[in-house]
């Protein structure tokens, strides 16, 4: 297996590969050049994005600024958005569906490291050079759910359908669908019913 091979299938793998290297050096300098461009610049906005999330079919709308390890291992579903300083370590795979409302600051993290510091610690090759081994888990985030402003996912979530994720939760298990959740770990406070319904939504339908 390459290195690209281990690290998406959650194995072991040395991010100092060359192909790794450069995959991750040509999403930063996109991510660098669409946190330039500005709201009034549509057609750039979307050519850089298609670049940079050569798997998404209909591009999501992200105020800048924005930072990708990858990109390419990040699929957005339709009408999904994300706000300021939207970070993404896409080592593994991440899955966000449709109509998913992404706050400022929230950052998706998939890398994971050993807990014991000889596994993790920087080596040396006989060469000379150094490297280190990491692995990483996947997020996947379904439809029409909102993470609030400094939500923190750690790999290996999955946040279920209709979800709310509370103000500087950090979300290290898995959230059932359509649960209103917050805290430092993230908890199920209660379930999202009918019962939430705006007065004035419900007036207008």
């Amino acid at each position: 297996m390459t290195e690209r091979e281990k690290m998406l299938s959650g194995e072991l793998y040395d991010p100092t590969d060359k192909e790794l290297e450069q995959l991750r050096l040509n999403a930063r300098k996109l991510a660098r050049k669409y946190n330039l461009t500005d709201e009034d610049q549509p057609e750039e906005q979307a050519q850089i994005l298609q670049e940079l999330l050569p798997t998404t079919e209909e591009l999501p709308y992200l105020q800048a600024p924005v930072y990708f390890d990858y990109g390419c291992n990040t699929f957005f579903g339709k009408f999904s958005s994300a706000n300021f300083n939207f970070t993404c370590l896409d080592v593994g795979e991440i899955h966000i569906g449709n109509n998913v409302m992404i706050g400022p600051n929230v950052t998706l993290a998939t890398p994971m490291h050993p807990l014991l510091p000889e596994e993790r610690n920087i080596r040396k090759r006989e060469d000379g050079s150094f490297y280190n081994l990491e692995y990483a888990k996947p997020i996947t985030i379904k439809d029409n759910c909102w993470l609030a402003s400094n939500v923190v996912v750690c790999g290996g979530v999955t946040i279920g359908e209709g979800c709310v994720i509370g103000a500087g939760s950090v979300v290290t298990r898995d959230i059932p669908p359509y649960s209103l959740a917050a805290g430092n770990p993230c908890r199920v406070i209660r379930k999202i019913t009918e019962k939430d319904h705006m007065p004035d939504v419900i007036e207008k339908n």
